[in-house]
């Protein structure tokens, strides 16, 4: 089963296919995304990452979480569902 993970804290100048080499030395990736301000396009500083296996999922927990990257510390973890929020 997939697993999607939260990716935070990423240098502004990550973009998808950085953000899925980093993810690929611990298993299959099935999509990378960083997030990204609508209106301007640059990043926000945090993406998500879905791997094909759970197993996978936690060794890049476990690898990655903490790690620094581009003078970053990342913080790693198991996506949560997007809660609704009003609108305006």
């Amino acid at each position: 089963m997939a697993k999607k993970l939260y990716v935070g804290n990423l240098p502004y100048n990550v973009g998808d296919s950085e953000l899925q080499g980093m993810f690929e030395q611990y298993g299959s990736v099935t999509s990378a995304r960083v997030v990204t301000d609508r209106d301007t396009g640059r990043s926000k500083g945090f993406g998500f990452v879905e791997m094909n296996k759970n197993e996978e999922a936690q060794a890049a927990i476990r690898g990655l979480n903490g790690a620094e990257t581009g003078g970053r510390s990342l913080t790693v973890n198991e996506a949560r569902p997007r809660e609704e929020r009003p609108r305006r």
